[in-house]
């Protein structure tokens, strides 16, 4: 069997992929992962011959032959594999925590600019977060340790959208507050009609929209677009419900469903981290950077 050349294929490798990451897997291990799969399959194809050097043998007065001979100091037995794995750029667009799970992007080589730009333009991602009443560990998470019991079956699904209600309001007059404008002023109104505006700051998590989706007690989960988050943040959340509906509550799962205009259906799967699927999936992240127009370079404040 024939195999396909390497070098057209490496040259192909430039672009955003997106993956679904574990929960329970860091970032950084998931990225050694792609690397060493891509690093293993490229020079499992055929790849560049050893170079020769021209060798003149025989007397100055007789006859000489000149021939090509392999040059062993080029060997990969010597120099080690063709593609190696240092040799490979690659960065996350987007960083899930350990326990978080969903969708995740990196750029390859030349795509680390485009993971870049969107990191730097804020957008938007969606979680699904799943929490459990009555029970509060001591990182508010399902992990920690046991800390407190309380009674959880006075709340009703009417409670938890009461407040849930009550945080996005809150969080949406955050996000007027943080662009320096009165909320009175006609400028927060020239401001509202267009739309919602992601904030200046890029360390401040501003929540964008809170739902319950799912209530059957103590069992929930919510479903929240915001924007600057981190996994403590998400736990945090869960925890605070607790508190207010006057019980305790701890998280259970966080997943990543969306991250900005890539969701779960983008996102391969880790039994596809393959060089074809790798490269297969470049060309549908590609076809969702050029649909949504600017969403590398991003031309005004409203959030994609």
């Amino acid at each position: 069997m024939l195999l396909p050349k390497a070098p057209p294929i490496w040259g192909a490798l430039n672009g955003l992929i997106c993956v679904y990451k574990p929960a329970e897997m860091s970032v950084r291990k998931l990225r050694n992962i792609l690397i060493s799969k891509i690093s293993k399959e490229m020079n499992e194809l055929e790849v560049r011959p050893p170079a020769g050097y021209v060798a003149i043998e025989g007397k100055p007065t007789e006859k000489l032959t000149v021939s090509v001979r392999p040059n062993f100091a080029d060997h990969p037995l010597v120099v080690g594999p063709r593609y190696q794995e240092r040799d490979l750029a690659v960065s996350w667009s987007n960083h899930l925590g350990y326990y978080t799970s969903g969708v995740l992007l990196f750029g390859i080589k030349s795509g680390t600019r485009e993971a870049k730009f969107i990191r730097e333009n804020l957008p938007t991602r969606a979680y699904r977060v799943k929490g459990v009443l009555g029970l509060m560990t001591d990182n508010c998470f399902r992990t920690g340790k046991i800390m407190m019991k309380s009674t959880w079956k006075h709340v009703r699904r009417h409670n938890v959208d009461g407040f849930l209600s009550a945080m996005q309001a809150s969080h949406q007059r955050k996000m007027f507050e943080l662009c320096g404008v009165d909320m009175e002023s006609q400028a927060a109104y020239d401001l509202a009609k267009q739309g919602l505006i992601r904030p200046a700051n890029a360390k401040i998590p501003i929540i964008y929209g809170i739902k319950c989706v799912e209530f059957e007690g103590p069992h929930f989960t919510l479903e929240i677009q915001c924007v600057n988050e981190y996994e403590d943040y998400m736990t945090h959340i869960i925890n605070e419900i607790g508190l207010k509906l006057r019980s305790v509550a701890h998280c259970t799962d966080i997943q990543c469903i969306r991250h900005s205009r890539f969701t779960l259906k983008d996102a391969l799967l880790i039994k596809h981290w393959t060089l074809a699927g790798i490269l297969d999936n470049m060309k549908t992240c590609s076809d969702v950077i050029k649909e949504s127009g600017d969403l590398v370079h991003q031309k005004s404040a409203t959030l994609v």
